[in-house]
């Protein structure tokens, strides 16, 4: 296990387990958490070798937000957390959510407790979300007289209708499992979303890790955008698939029988 200070990360059986770690604040996020939480991110994005990820909060929260005490104490640090050189990159702020997309495995947020503000913008992140019947959501920035400015909306608006998302945001409200889920914030509701994201993860992990990286990143790119586009993205990315060992051996396996397995190959670059 590798610790970040307020990040925890453990690679077990080619999955790797993030979780926030400063339960005492209920994982609420200030500089060093923001630092983090990007570290975490690009160091994942560089390992060839992890199939999924699975985020998840230490302690009774998920992550309550911005730690707003301690960021005003400091000039400097809004000013870090919004900088940006490009101003179509995302800013440390925004790489705590939208990083995750630059993964090329699926991730997996694990949702208890509080998810409000900054906190459900690092879960929007996720490709997948689940959460506790009893777990609390919200985007938050509204009652600081702020507007969510975190990355989320890059998600939010594939996962959820642009009335819903407006409501949501107008009026801050705070939404449980079942009301998240159906509002399109949460994927699934379990009782015991650790134990659902585990399965999960298992069953991705049978499957060719170039295959997964390539459905992800053709599905963020073409979601929304041109057809054209869309249709030269899925025979470029299914060439790169077809003609790489890990294409052979999921075939093989799939064709044999369980002690006739034979072990995935590190993924190719995406």
């Amino acid at each position: 296990m590798t610790e970040t200070n307020r990040v925890q990360l453990e690679i077990v059986n080619q999955v790797a387990y993030v979780k926030l770690a400063r339960p005492e604040k209920h994982n609420a996020l200030d500089m060093t958490m923001f630092q983090a939480v990007v570290k975490t991110i690009k160091q994942l994005r560089k390992d060839r070798h992890i199939r999924a990820v699975i985020v998840s909060g230490e302690g009774p929260d998920f992550c309550t937000g911005l730690d707003v005490k301690s960021m005003l104490k400091s000039t400097s640090g809004p000013l870090k957390l919004l900088f940006k050189v490009n101003p179509r990159n995302a800013n440390m702020a925004q790489q705590v959510s939208i990083g995750w997309q630059s993964i090329p495995v699926p991730v997996i947020a694990v949702i208890h407790g509080r998810c409000w503000g900054g906190g459900l913008h690092i879960a929007l992140g996720a490709d997948v979300r689940m959460a506790t019947p009893d777990a609390s959501l919200s985007i938050m920035e509204g009652r600081w007289g702020l507007i969510p400015d975190m990355g989320g909306l890059e998600t939010l608006r594939r996962h959820c209708r642009l009335d819903v998302a407006k409501q949501l945001t107008f009026t801050s409200e705070l939404l449980d499992g079942e009301q998240a889920r159906k509002a399109g914030l949460i994927t699934h509701v379990s009782d015991d979303p650790m134990s659902h994201a585990e399965q999960l993860a298992a069953t991705i992990c049978q499957q060719s890790p170039d295959a997964v990286a390539g459905v992800k990143k053709l599905y963020n790119k073409s979601w929304t955008g041109s057809k054209g586009a869309l249709l030269f993205r899925e025979t470029w990315y299914q060439l790169r698939v077809i003609f790489g060992k890990n294409s052979r051996i999921k075939a093989h396996n799939q064709t044999h029988k369980a002690d006739q397995q034979k072990p995935f190959l590190p993924r190719k670059k995406w």
